[in-house]
């Protein structure tokens, strides 16, 4: 254990040196709203950038007009700041515990415990890594790719702090918006661990998650969700300055509502990766490794399920119309994803299961992720149904065809389900489908001018940016682990369980 900690140390203490050396300038505070005297952090998973003149937002959240030079700073409203706080409540649940069973039913009973602690330690780890150095590297000015260190400690983020929106002149306190997205930096890591589960050391998906969040999860938020906030748009001059300083996925028009890209993709391809390199479960393909406790992984499915409203509606930063909408289409692609799931299980199968019905409930909400916010409900409902049915093939046909053992299907339901979802988010968000379209900041109205085309064009490049950039460092941070500690238990400690092998205890009483 000592030969554990002193490695883990060394490792993260060259992760934040290392993440010093990489940021090419320290973080710039983003500009405050009109006469505000707090500073002002950059608003992010709501709406993601529009292409050329535009700026992303939902429609429905019609921002007012910039306020006179002289007027009052403005001040968070004690309603959105308790949606936000509920919201990363919310989110927290669908990770711990809600995450943990629904992974921990489906892994034979000698693994349970070993699931619920990866989980567990893992979000844990990331929270203080978040408050270190992650929220820093996300949510400052640095470079296209990565932010700076600023605000490393959260230095000079206070309680009187605030953070931008989507709507000009109405914020929420910042310490609401770091919360918030620990929350999300924490899920993302612990969606992995599902990939190489049964197999794997403690220690080496403690490490892997502290250096991969690093290097792919901190860039990838930043490159997709960093911005100066609307308020720092009043012309076409103004709008260029905040292109510029952007991150590199959003100055191109990528939309991602609340992690398509951030979380399910970046998550799955990492898990993907991972399944290769750790190797097979013994007797993966000979013997039965069929789910110790679907009871469990069905109540794990609807944590999940009620966690992600705050998920979803919450990163809208704000409680209004918007924040309905994220609300109402992750209800609606969720059920609908359920209903395909188990319906594409029957016409091939004969029979609809309840791990199916967990699975495509999953499956839904992974796919609604980028689009909750862009799209209308008939938009989502129809996500929904291609969502349940993809996905259905992504952990069946395709897990055949990628040959890797991924455990509980996580390329296959989050990486798949993302790609979808991230396409699928540039044809739903058009106001011609029913979508909230494009806003334009400068104008302060939405844009006229949407391409189907040309907007999923760009949520292409969102797409594949996200699955190499991901790919390379998952590749090199298993490698660094592998090299350091190893990546996998003995087979005699496989055999018995990572309960007992690597912590000495069991879920069950036997």
């Amino acid at each position: 254990m000592r030969k554990f900690l002193a490695t883990l140390g060394l490792g993260l203490g060259l992760l934040i040196g290392s993440a010093a050396a990489v940021a090419q300038a320290p973080a710039a505070s983003a500009p405050a709203a009109p006469a505000a005297t707090a500073t002002t952090t950059p608003a992010t998973p709501a709406a993601a950038a529009a292409p050329a003149a535009a700026t992303a937002a939902p429609a429905a959240a019609a921002p007012a007009a910039a306020a006179p030079a002289a007027a009052p700073a403005p001040v968070p409203n004690k309603g959105d700041t308790a949606w936000m706080t509920v919201s990363t409540l919310l989110v927290i649940l669908m990770t711990i515990p809600g995450l943990a069973l629904f992974y921990g039913g489906l892994v034979r009973s000698k693994n349970m415990l070993s699931v619920l602690m990866q989980v567990f330690v893992v979000s844990s780890m990331i929270y203080v890594l978040w408050i270190i150095y992650g929220y820093s590297v996300a949510f400052t000015g640095g470079s296209a790719f990565m932010g700076g260190f600023g605000k490393l400690f959260l230095s000079g983020v206070t309680p009187e702090s605030i953070a931008a929106t989507f709507s000009k002149g109405v914020v929420i306190p910042e310490l609401s918006f770091v919360a918030f997205q620990a929350t999300f930096a924490a899920i993302t890591c612990a969606l992995i661990v599902g990939a190489f589960a049964e197999r794997i050391k403690f220690s080496a998906v403690l490490l892997f998650c502290a250096i991969w969040f690093t290097f792919s999860y901190l860039p990838i938020a930043h490159m997709v969700w960093y911005w100066d906030g609307p308020d720092a748009i009043t012309d076409a001059k103004s709008l260029e300055t905040v292109t510029a300083a952007a991150g590199w996925l959003w100055a191109k028009g990528a939309l991602d509502f609340a992690g398509g890209t951030v979380v399910h993709i970046n998550a799955g391809v990492a898990g993907l990766v991972g399944a290769y390199l750790v190797g097979k479960r013994l007797g993966y393909g000979k013997e039965s490794l069929t789910p110790h406790s679907l009871t469990l992984t069905m109540v794990g499915a609807s944590l999940l399920w009620v966690g992600w409203f705050g998920f979803n509606a919450g990163s809208n930063l704000e409680a209004n119309g918007v924040a309905a909408l994220a609300f109402i289409n992750t209800l609606v692609a969720t059920a609908a994803a359920t209903l395909s799931w188990i319906a594409g299980e029957a016409l091939s199968k004969g029979k609809g299961s309840m791990l199916g019905a967990a699975s495509g409930a999953v499956s839904g909400l992974v796919a609604i992720t980028p689009a909750c916010g862009f799209v209308g409900p008939m938009g989502a409902l129809i996500i929904g149904l291609a969502a349940g049915l993809v996905c259905l093939w992504g952990v069946n046909g395709l897990k055949r065809m990628l040959g890797a053992d991924d455990s509980l299907d996580v390329f296959g339901v989050h990486g798949v389900g993302g790609i979808l979802g991230a396409l699928l988010t540039g044809v739903f968000a058009s106001p011609s489908l029913g979508g909230t379209g494009v806003y334009d900041y400068v104008a302060n109205k939405v844009n006229p001018d949407y391409s189907i085309g040309g907007q999923v064009w760009i949520q292409f490049q969102g797409v594949l940016t996200t699955i190499i950039w991901s790919g390379v460092v998952a590749f090199i941070a298993y490698k660094i682990v592998d090299l350091l500690i190893g990546l996998r238990v003995t087979e005699e400690e496989e055999r018995e369980g990572l309960d007992i092998s690597s912590h000495g205890e069991t879920a069950y009483n036997r």
